[in-house]
């Protein structure tokens, strides 16, 4: 039993009629109308009661239809876990900064961050400008929040005006 086979299983009990839930699928009918013989056959059970218009289920096709749901659900619940787990965003940061409100705008921000990204690891260093950029300067922190006055010269910065609780560029 395939699981390609179980979607269009579910595609036309849904449906009702093999002919809409080909067109749904974007397959011909009679491929679909094979494939549900084939299934029925795998299975040696009728799973529907074929009328001039519409397609009902029999008890083993309510049945199917149970454990096809089941199936498929986990088979998508799967694929997106492996695909999330691609996508996760893990590592550490480290961050210098002084004792200055700054680190409390940080706080909130990391905790925000983590929410999101739960695998990250965070490590602060505090200490004054000239040490955090020191700590820069042989890589040892990612980030460093520094307040002036402090050489810039060689480092990639954005400066922000504090003012309340929000940053502004």
């Amino acid at each position: 039993m395939e699981l390609r086979v179980l979607k269009y299983f579910l595609a036309v009990a849904r449906e009702e009629n093999i002919t809409r839930a080909a067109e749904f699928l974007h397959i011909t009918q009679p491929t679909l109308s094979r494939q549900l013989m084939q299934l029925e056959d795998e299975l040696n059970a009728q799973l529907f009661i074929r009328g001039k218009n519409r397609i009902t289920l029999t008890d083993e096709g309510m049945l199917l239809r149970r454990r096809a749901e089941e199936i498929v659900d986990l088979a998508h619940k799967t694929e997106k876990e492996f695909l999330e787990q691609n996508n996760l965003i893990t590592g550490e940061i480290f961050i210098g900064g002084g004792e200055t409100y700054s680190m409390h705008i940080l706080a909130s921000v990391i905790q925000d961050f983590k929410c999101e990204y739960p695998q990250v690891q965070y490590h602060l260093y505090s200490g004054n400008a000239d040490d955090v950029k020191e700590k820069i300067d042989k890589g040892l922190i990612d980030i460093g929040l520094l307040t002036e006055p402090v050489d810039i010269e060689k480092l990639e910065f954005e400066n922000h005006k504090i003012m309340s609780n929000y940053c502004f560029p």
